[in-house]
């Protein structure tokens, strides 16, 4: 019943927040393009959890995370079309920023799950509950429209202004991010892969600046497309600025660095040389390292 209950919630939010926030963007059939956006995000997962509830995997819980931020963005760019006859630069940069960043993130995440065998941690005692299972993926659906709101909302504005300051401001900050990203995802893929490395924490490259550089990247990513998305913002629409906020908070405080420090901890709280590296070593933010 807990788990019903909390479906309905976060649908509740879902729908709400896909309301409000998209209250100016352009029309479809009677509604705000971002609105059906949302309804998009939540009937793919809900489509994929019934096979995957069936099968009790979670094999494509990833890959159907980043189906979905492509599809809702498809979406965005064809109803602006639709309505307005192109796309802006604005409209044009952050639909590919966005897929961009999905793609390389949506394979790298998918190469990792086959990795390790088809199977993630996080969903060993929920994909046996139905119910639990499906708070997951209606979750995902939630999370995919929080973090790409800014962008959606930008794509389906019906008012496109010039680009300006803010655009590449939110270019370069964009762009530090994904590479921050990447690059670190790269290092700690190589650093796994080397079994001279096996049972080792990985201090090198920019996990010497900070023990979750990829975090880092994925917050600043998204920050630099709220920036670029802010000349198009008006009224509701403003409810937008919780996309970095949310990734910050999910990756700080849900699902991220509580997590892995925790997990780090056991393998190697006992470790001196360990102890030294996050005495050293901030948490998120990254720092040139001492000595």
């Amino acid at each position: 019943m807990q788990s019903i209950i909390v479906f309905i919630v976060v649908t509740i939010i879902a729908f709400a927040f896909g309301t409000a926030a998209g209250w100016d963007s352009v029309q479809v059939a009677g509604y705000s393009a971002f609105f059906l956006c949302t309804v998009i995000a939540m009937v793919v997962n809900w489509l994929v959890f019934i096979p995957s509830a069936i099968a009790k995997s979670d094999k494509f819980y990833d890959t159907t995370g980043a189906i979905t931020y492509l599809s809702v963005t498809a979406f965005a760019c064809w109803a602006a079309i639709n309505a307005l006859g192109s796309l802006d630069t604005r409209a044009i940069v952050l639909a590919a920023m966005v897929a961009i960043w999905c793609v390389r993130l949506g394979s790298f995440l998918f190469i990792r799950i086959h990795a390790m065998g088809g199977t993630d941690s996080r969903f060993e005692k929920i994909k046996v509950n139905p119910s639990r299972f499906l708070v997951a993926w209606t979750l995902q659906g939630l999370w995919v429209i929080l973090t790409a709101s800014a962008a959606l909302v930008a794509i389906t504005s019906p008012e496109p202004q010039p680009i300006g300051a803010f655009f590449w401001i939110g270019a370069a900050v964009w762009l530090l991010g994904i590479t921050f990203e990447a690059v670190a995802d790269a290092q700690k893929s190589k650093f796994k892969a080397d079994p001279a490395n096996k049972g080792k924490f990985i201090d090198t490259g920019l996990w010497r600046w900070s023990r979750h550089p990829n975090y880092f990247g994925e917050i600043t990513l998204w920050t630099g497309i709220l920036i670029i998305a802010i000349p198009v913002l008006s009224g509701l629409s403003w409810l937008v600025v919780i996309s970095p906020i949310f990734v910050t908070l999910l990756l700080t405080k849900v699902s991220g660095i509580n997590l892995q420090d925790k997990q780090a901890k056991e393998r190697w709280g006992d470790d001196p040389a360990y102890q030294e590296y996050r005495r050293n070593t901030p948490a998120l933010i990254p720092r040139p390292p001492k000595g």
